[in-house]
């Protein structure tokens, strides 16, 4: 049957798996709740259960499998397989390669979860045949990857490209890293969902309102799209005002890197794909230089839910050569 490689998508709330052949398409996938509050080792159990699950699923041996590959949020060595840090599912140096390996008898590979996607995109998505990308992912938070010359940036403690949190206003709010004027604090939803309560605090009319006073949390990405459709100005200016600090971001980072390709993926661009890019191309010549911006694609990610598991794909590859 040829060899095969199962990639996984590990996130705070679900784990996603799929099993990928040498041709790279995905043959099955399995998906899993993480439930982390139940600890280390019941989250290594449900991993290791959703591996096993995908094997039966495709009618695999042992001997079919030639690597494991994962997308995990957080800080990863990914030379030598440890989660340095992955507070969403409270991991501290959790040698998670040595827990696979131990199991699989296969080499496995890992990388943070958004840099991964990237590197997915760069390989297999919309930036193939590029050698220099940056990529901003805008859901909950925003994420960042960079490619230079056709390698991955992790910097020098696996920490690299946490391009939410570079400051673009030293007075800005307070963002949940502890700093002050993040981009993360400006453009995630999170952001969003704030501007659009303090919105509704001043008397603003809203579809949303009677939705942001029952979510005791982050407002829907499927949500905001719709009010937006419907024509809500608070939605719509709500969403104006990200996209202009966004476009700051992504300015700074063209200037910075010259980049052939900017992505831009996550929920709330797939949510409003043709939104943001208009917005982001009515205000980018504001940031970056008009000789780099020329020379810089920006485009949506393509993989959308998949790119994390293509890019443990692509990072087998960049890491053990197959």
């Amino acid at each position: 049957m040829g060899k095969r490689f199962i990639c996984l998508d590990i996130g705070g709330s679900k784990i996603l798996g799929a099993v990928i052949n040498e041709d790279n398409e995905i043959l099955c996938r399995v998906k899993k709740k993480t439930r982390p509050e139940l600890g280390q080792e019941a989250v290594d159990k449900k991993i290791k259960k959703v591996v096993h699950e995908l094997m039966a699923a495709c009618g695999m041996d042992k001997k079919d499998l030639k690597a494991i590959g994962a997308g995990v949020p957080g800080i990863i060595d990914t030379k030598n397989g440890i989660v340095r840090y992955a507070p969403n599912l409270s991991w501290q140096d959790h040698a998670i390669g040595k827990v696979m390996e131990e199991e699989f008898q296969v080499p496995f590979v890992a990388g943070n979860d958004v840099n991964v996607g990237v590197l997915g995109e760069w390989r297999f998505g919309v930036a193939r045949g590029c050698s220099n990308v940056v990529g901003l992912f805008v859901g909950t938070g925003i994420g960042g990857g960079i490619v230079i010359d056709g390698k991955l940036f992790t910097g020098s403690g696996y920490a690299g490209a946490e391009i939410g949190h570079m400051i673009i206003n030293t007075e800005g709010p307070l963002c949940i890293c502890g700093q002050r004027g993040c981009l993360e604090a400006y453009a995630s939803k999170v952001a969003i969902t704030r501007e659009l309560k303090a919105g509704i605090a001043r008397g603003l009319p809203s579809e949303l309102k009677d939705i942001l006073a029952e979510e005791n949390g982050v407002i829907k990405s499927s949500d905001l799209k719709r009010a937006i459709h419907h024509g809500d100005q608070l939605a719509i200016s709500t969403l104006q005002r990200a996209v202009y600090y966004l476009s700051a971001g992504i300015g700074n980072l063209i200037n910075i890197f010259n980049p052939e390709m900017v992505i831009l993926g996550g929920g709330v661009v797939e949510a409003l794909e043709k939104e943001i890019l208009e917005l982001v191309g009515e205000n980018i010549g504001r940031f970056a230089w008009p000789v780099m911006l020329d020379q810089t694609l920006i485009k949506a990610a393509q993989l959308k839910d998949d790119a994390v598991l293509y890019g443990a794909r692509a990072l087998i590859s960049e890491t053990l050569g197959y």
